[in-house]
C-alpha cells in the first residue's frame, strides 16, 4: 500500500493538546443570536447566563457539547421562546453531532476502529455542517438566511474556521483511517473517510484517491457499486466529469439494480427517510422504507446547472426518478422549477449527448402531463 505523502504536523494536535469540541455548534448559536438581532449581552440577559458564557459557547471555548442533556434541552426551549428559526434549531442539533465527529477526528487518542464516523450513514444535513470549515460553504439553512437584523461590529469570520494545523491533522487522520479500515465490517468507515478526504485541497488528493480505488478489492456488488460511485463523485467535485459519465454508463443505465440503488442513496442522503441507517445495506435490499420523492426532486433540480459538479448525475437521477414516480411532475414547487430549468439547460453547449437525450425525454413527459 502506498503511504500518504502528507507530512505530519504536530503543532496543536499532539497528545495532551486540547481538542476543539464546540466549533460548529458555537458558530450556529452565534448565527441564531444574530438573526434575532441580539448582542451577546442581550442574549445573556434573555438566557439568564453571563455574557462570558455566551462568548464561550460561540467560540467553542466553553463547548455546547459539554452541556448536560437536560440543560441543552432547556437552552433549546429558551431559543424557541426567543423566536429562533426552526430550521436553525435543527441545524444546531446537527452541529452538535458534527462537533462530536470533528473532535473524534482531531483527537489522535481515539482508535481508528472506534471512530464514530463508522457508526451510521451520514445524511446531507450533517455532512454539510461537518465540511463547513473544510470547504467554506455554509449549510443550506444558513445560506438561505437574510442579512442579520443587526450588522456585526468589526471583522468577523464568515464561518467556523480550523487552524492550519487542525486542517492538516484532519485530512492526515482521514487518510490514515481510510488506509487502515480494510476489513469488510469497516467499509462504511472507510467510505466516509474517503468522502471527507475528497475535500482536501492538497495537490496529490486526486492521485491518492485514485490509488485507493485501485487497491480496493470488493467481493460483493454493493461494495463495488458504492466504491465506484464515491470515486466518481469525488472526481466530479474536482472537475473530472468523465469519470462520472463512465459511472452513469456502466453502473446505472440499463441496470435496474443500479438505478434503484442510486435513488435509494439519494433519498436517504436528502432526508426523505428520516430514520438513521447503521449500514449501507438499505441501498441494495430495499429496506429504506416509504419515501415520497418530492423533496428529492427539488434537490436534484437545484443541481441541474452547467456549473454544478454533479450535473450529469443529477440529470440522470431526475430522469430515473420520473420513470418510477411520474406523478412528481404534478407536484408543486419542484416540478415548476424543473419546467423553468429545462430550456436553460437545453441551450447549454456543455451537455453530454446522454444528458441531452434525458432532458428531451423529461420535456416530452412534461408535455404529456400537461396535455
Amino acid at each position: 500500500m502506498r503511504p500518504s505523502s502528507r507530512k505530519t504536523l504536530t503543532a496543536g494536535t499532539s497528545k495532551g493538546s486540547r481538542t476543539r469540541t464546540g466549533l460548529l455548534s458555537g458558530y450556529v448559536l452565534r448565527v441564531i443570536r444574530e438573526q434575532q438581532g441580539y448582542t451577546q449581552d442581550e442574549a445573556a440577559e434573555r438566557l439568564k447566563v453571563s455574557p462570558d458564557t455566551i462568548a464561550g459557547w460561540e467560540t467553542g471555548r466553553r463547548p455546547l457539547t459539554a452541556i448536560p442533556v437536560g440543560q441543552m434541552l432547556h437552552l433549546r426551549h429558551q431559543l424557541m421562546q426567543m423566536g429562533a428559526s426552526p430550521t436553525l434549531l435543527l441545524a444546531l442539533a446537527r452541529a452538535l453531532e458534527a462537533d462530536v465527529l470533528l473532535a473524534s477526528v482531531l483527537d489522535e487518542d481515539t482508535p481508528v476502529e472506534e471512530s464514530p464516523l463508522g457508526a451510521m450513514v451520514m445524511q446531507r444535513e450533517l455532512a454539510e455542517i461537518l465540511v463547513w470549515p473544510l470547504n467554506g460553504v455554509a449549510p443550506r439553512p444558513v445560506r438561505a438566511l437574510p442579512r442579520p437584523a443587526r450588522p456585526r461590529r468589526g471583522p468577523a469570520p464568515s464561518g467556523p474556521q480550523l487552524t492550519a494545523a487542525e486542517r492538516h491533522a484532519f485530512f492526515t487522520r482521514m487518510r490514515s483511517t481510510a488506509e487502515q479500515s480494510r476489513r469488510p465490517e469497516q467499509f462504511l468507515l472507510r467510505r466516509q473517510a474517503l468522502y471527507l478526504s475528497g475535500y482536501d485541497r492538497d495537490p496529490d488528493t486526486s492521485d491518492w484517491l485514485a490509488h485507493q480505488q485501485r487497491t480496493e478489492r470488493p467481493d460483493d456488488w454493493l461494495t463495488t457499486w458504492l466504491n465506484n460511485r464515491s470515486v466518481a463523485a469525488v472526481a466530479a467535485r474536482h472537475g473530472d466529469r468523465d469519470r462520472m459519465e463512465h459511472f452513469i454508463h456502466t453502473a446505472l443505465q440499463d441496470d435496474d439494480a443500479g438505478e434503484a440503488a442510486n435513488l435509494a442513496y439519494w433519498a436517504y442522503w436528502i432526508g426523505e427517510a428520516p430514520v438513521p441507517q447503521l449500514s449501507d445495506e438499505f441501498i441494495a435490499d430495499g429496506s429504506l422504507g416509504p419515501w415520497n420523492g418530492d423533496k428529492l426532486l427539488g434537490h436534484l433540480v437545484d443541481g441541474i446547472a452547467p456549473e454544478h459538479g454533479y450535473v450529469d448525475l443529477n440529470i440522470h437521477s431526475v430522469w430515473a426518478l420520473l420513470q418510477v414516480r411520474p406523478n412528481l411532475l404534478h407536484s408543486g414547487e419542484a416540478a415548476r422549477a424543473l419546467r423553468e430549468r429545462l430550456p436553460i439547460m437545453l441551450d447549454s453547449s456543455e451537455l453530454s449527448s446522454r444528458a441531452r437525450r434525458e432532458l428531451e425525454s423529461i420535456r416530452y413527459a412534461i408535455r404529456l402531463a400537461e396535455a
